[in-house]
């Protein structure tokens, strides 16, 4: 299991939760108030892990429940597919779990239907122990408080292959660090390759759109902002990119895996990823691995994109301090590590990352992989709104493709995103 790919999957919660919806301890729930004694029976539950990772959480339970005596943990683990739709069913029917796992779009609904505890408020002490970035990811605009403990988070480099670069005449060692430098590279590698050799093989998301500096949404919460100026300018310069040929023309109905496929056999030139990928390569593409290249993901800003994982607490449970207790037992910094040495995931603990684990080179491409992410994870941002939801992102494809074929300008496309998006907002 890929868990950036399930980072990447993760789904807005498609239906409006009540106000009444309560959790699984009731409508006389715990409350705010985290600081009593630690005991009662709780419910966790996560999502899609059982299945690799079924030793090590119940190792983890039963040692949080020999740290607290009177505790008992059951945990429920529910497949990747529909779990949006599981959530959502959960808090209307009041049977949402004590602690779930959650990623920051998922908390965001249950978060406005008053079904998530307030951490800035019942567990601000435990805020300095996890990186900023994090912590603020389960943050949700036009609200106070943040929403989930963080826990593991992901990002990845961007891999480029080193022999199209070089029949391209440009230099394999010096791949593109700026967006003006990617977008040149790639008008240059379309024409010596007569349109056969693309750059890219993905159509900008709201990702893309925040990293390259794009205002996303307003400070208030209540709308979008990227069809601004420089939105425009980013969706111009793809518009260019597909014209030549420089950006795939099936980019706009690729998907995650189309896109990997067609780094993988050589259509085109760059791709993001994780080093996951790199067994993939080495195994199914020993040519692309003998010349592949490793570099940082192009940023305007400074920050890099992080997908992050939380882990929430039902503000109607009727034992707080033990969900409380338990989901930061969870994300800790020595829990975070001894996962993050079973899977490809990194802690978001802070000072974690400053871990030999994470800095120390042995040689290999994949902890060269592992020492770069970590090092720009520091700093990294959650740019995905919490608030944009899978119909938004859709919205945004659809009118991307217009634009890209020529059907609207792109500053008539990102407005009728934007309009669709704050529509799709106010329904919420």
């Amino acid at each position: 299991m890929s868990m950036s790919r399930r980072a990447l999957a993760a789904a807005a919660v498609a239906l409006v939760l009540p106000l009444s919806a309560c959790g699984s301890g009731g409508d006389d729930g715990g409350g705010t108030d985290a600081s009593g004694k630690v005991e009662g029976d709780i419910t966790f539950q996560t999502w899609n892990l059982r299945a690799n990772f079924k030793p090590y959480f119940e190792g983890l339970i039963a040692d949080f429940e020999n740290a607290y005596p009177g505790t008992h943990v059951t945990w429920v683990d529910q497949p990747a597919e529909g779990y949006p739709d599981k959530l959502s069913a959960e808090a209307a029917g009041g049977t949402l779990p004590d602690v779930v796992n959650v990623s920051p779009d998922l908390v965001a609904p249950l978060a406005r239907a008053g079904l998530a505890l307030d951490l800035d408020k019942a567990a601000g002490t435990y805020k300095s122990e996890y990186l900023p970035g994090a912590w603020a990811s389960h943050r949700i605009p036009g609200m106070k408080g943040t929403y989930a403990f963080p826990w593991y988070l992901n990002t990845g480099p961007l891999f480029y292959n080193k022999a199209l670069f070089r029949q391209a005449g440009l230099d394999p060692e010096q791949p593109p660090k700026t967006y003006d430098e990617l977008f040149a590279d790639a008008l240059r590698m379309a024409g010596r390759s007569d349109g056969k050799v693309a750059t890219l093989a993905n159509v900008p998301t709201i990702e893309d759109f925040g990293r390259y500096g794009v205002p996303l949404m307003n400070e208030q919460g209540t709308g979008f902002a990227f069809n601004d100026p420089k939105g425009v300018e980013l969706l111009t310069r793809y518009k260019q990119l597909y014209d030549a040929k420089a950006l795939d023309p099936q980019a706009l109905t690729a998907t995650g895996e189309s896109a990997g496929k067609k780094f993988l056999t050589g259509a085109v030139a760059m791709n993001p990823g994780s080093a996951l990928d790199l067994g993939n390569f080495k195994k199914n593409a020993p040519s692309l691995y003998r010349n592949i290249g490793i570099t940082d993901q192009i940023t305007s800003t400074g920050h890099v994109n992080m997908y992050v994982m939380g882990v929430m607490v039902n503000s109607r449970t009727r034992h707080t301090p033990a969900a409380v207790a338990f989901a930061h037992f969870v994300t800790d910094a020595r829990h975070q590590m001894s996962f993050a040495k079973k899977v490809a995931i990194f802690p978001s603990t802070a000072g974690s990352l400053d871990d030999p684990y994470f800095t120390k080179e042995d040689g290999t491409d994949e902890t060269r992989v592992r020492i770069a992410a970590a090092k720009s994870l520091k700093n990294a941002v959650n740019y995905t709104p919490v608030l944009f939801s899978e119909q938004m992102k859709t919205a945004l494809r659809n009118e991307v493709a217009k634009a890209l074929q020529g059907k609207e300008s792109p500053e008539e496309a990102l407005d009728n995103a934007v309009s669709a998006a704050d529509r799709l907002l106010r329904q919420g």
